[in-house]
């Protein structure tokens, strides 16, 4: 059942009928039929009712944003076609179910949800077959959406990850702390590759790419041709070439793989240090103290995330660590990791038994260099996410993409990752959708939550309305008098209604 925090429905049982007068023209009116969670809405065509939690992390839809026939969830900015339940924009990648709705009498009846629509039948491009190069969020999105569109080709998905897709955000966040059932991780279950005819390949390494002859090459020394590529290659953690960092006990945190291999070899009865107060390294470090690790984060930066939330936001972080345990040590480098110690740029050292590195990654271009593709610090992608070859695509972190005012921007966040996939499947079947939406991503320190929306490498000026500290905030980065970027703390509503104004900017 999906409910209020306290387990009680939300709103009217329309099992029992609600007076039609009483739905008004915008927004939704929470409800429930016999306990469970609806949502209803008048739109273009009439009234109609969906199930009220959101299919990514069963976020309140009632509390969401509506724009048009669209409701945004509140948590993670998914998009829903109110007309449908079809999810439009990821996270979310599951339509919620739709309730048939009856009108009697001036009063509207639901009481049965509908069966699920029947798939578009597949039929364009049967002939051909599309390569996914990456099996991580742009790659799966990208091939769910291709079939969503009627793509009767062949499509195979190649990826060096050894697990099938799964959410990356949950690796350094809950799936690392312990509270996450590993069965949550899975994008889709084994029958959902069977069902969409979608070949995945794990654990498999694409070698090099052959454009002229449509061609890639595995380790294995196996040739797939191609008709259209996408390279959704991600990133890789950087680990440092210093004394020590190659111990077993020297950890990166990428994959679920690492995940588990952190879990191993940490007990409550070690020291962690973690190297780096970047947002992997500061949710590794919530994540660990939750197992009871003692954790000290080394970084450069005398506020942590300074550079990408500004001061306010940064403090905030960092005393929220402290209450928590957390001992930081800011404003150095870590020069090596020596019997048992990590020691420092000043000539200090900090005991541990155990160490996180979170210094951030790099993309990985190789496959696009052999290609022979455009790149400029990332492969260079037009609005449909098309490289400067047109039978090539490039997504998510590698990608070099049209930003908010025409330029460059290579930015490395999931749900990016995953509407880009989503768009750079409509391109390579010569649909017009080009990529139009304000980068979001989400940060999780312990209870604290903060949301942001648009993309800031440097800003005029901060604007800040209501308490940073006392977590009950929204924060605009502005530049050359426009706001490019906001931040949100325990304001959901207010970080919807950014990235709404932020989009329809950029479509403008």
């Amino acid at each position: 059942m999906s409910t209020d925090s306290d387990d009680t429905p939300v709103g009217p049982d329309f099992s029992q009928g609600v007076y039609a007068s009483t739905i008004p023209q915008d927004g939704v009116v929470a409800g429930h039929v016999n306990g469970e969670a609806i949502i209803v809405a008048r739109t273009s065509e009439g009234i109609v009712a969906l199930g009220g939690a959101c299919s990514h992390y069963s976020g309140p839809l009632r509390e969401g944003l509506r724009v048009g026939d669209t409701i945004s969830c509140p948590w993670h900015h998914a998009c829903f076609d109110l007309k449908t339940g079809r999810a439009l924009k990821a996270p979310a990648l599951s339509p919620v179910a739709r309730w048939k709705v009856e009108e009697q009498g001036g009063k509207v009846f639901i009481r049965e949800a509908m069966a699920d629509e029947a798939p578009t039948p597949a039929t364009r491009m049967a002939d051909k077959h599309f390569v996914i190069v990456g099996g991580g969020a742009s790659g799966f999105a990208a091939a769910q959406r291709l079939r969503e569109h009627g793509f009767a080709g062949g499509i195979t998905m190649i990826s060096s990850d050894a697990d099938a897709p799964y959410d990356r955000p949950n690796v350094s966040k809950d799936y690392l702390a312990g509270t996450a059932d590993p069965a949550w991780m899975p994008l889709k279950d084994d029958a959902f590759y069977k069902e969409l005819n979608i070949v995945l390949r794990l654990g498999t390494v694409v070698r090099t790419v052959d454009a002229a002859a449509r061609t890639i090459t595995l380790a294995s020394g196996d040739t797939l041709a191609y008709d259209k590529l996408l390279l959704a290659t991600g990133a890789e953690p950087i680990r440092p070439s210093v004394p020590g960092f190659a111990s077993p006990h020297v950890h990166t945190l990428r994959s679920m793989k690492d995940a588990e291999r952190v879990i191993a070899d940490v007990t409550a009865e070690d020291v962690v240090a973690v190297i780096g107060s970047s947002f992997i390294g500061l949710e590794a470090a919530a994540s660990l103290r939750h197992r009871g690790a003692r954790v000290h984060v080394i970084g450069p930066e005398l506020i942590p995330l300074r550079s990408k939330f500004g001061p306010s936001i940064g403090t905030m972080i960092k005393a929220l660590h402290e209450a928590n345990g957390v001992v930081f040590h800011l404003g150095r480098r870590a020069e090596g990791y020596v019997d048992g110690a990590v020691q420092l740029d000043d000539g200090t050292s900090v005991r541990a038994t155990r160490v996180v590195l979170g210094i951030g990654v790099k993309p990985r271009l190789e496959l696009a260099e052999a290609a022979g593709v455009t790149i400029d610090r990332g492969v260079v992608v037009d609005a449909s996410m098309r490289s400067s070859d047109p039978n090539i695509f490039a997504t998510g972190d590698i990608a070099r993409y049209p930003g908010a005012h025409g330029e460059p921007a290579r930015v490395e966040h999931w749900v990016l990752a995953e509407r880009h996939g989503q768009v750079a499947a409509a391109g390579m079947l010569d649909i017009d959708d080009p990529f139009e939406e304000p980068p979001f991503f989400w940060s999780v320190h312990y209870d604290t939550t903060i949301r942001y929306v648009g993309h800031a490498e440097d800003w005029d000026a901060i604007r800040e309305e209501g308490s940073v500290a006392d977590k009950d905030a929204e924060v605009r980065y502005e530049k050359d008098g426009q706001v490019i970027a906001v931040a949100t703390i325990n304001r959901d509503m207010d970080s919807l209604k950014a990235a709404e104004m932020l989009g329809k900017r950029r479509r403008l």
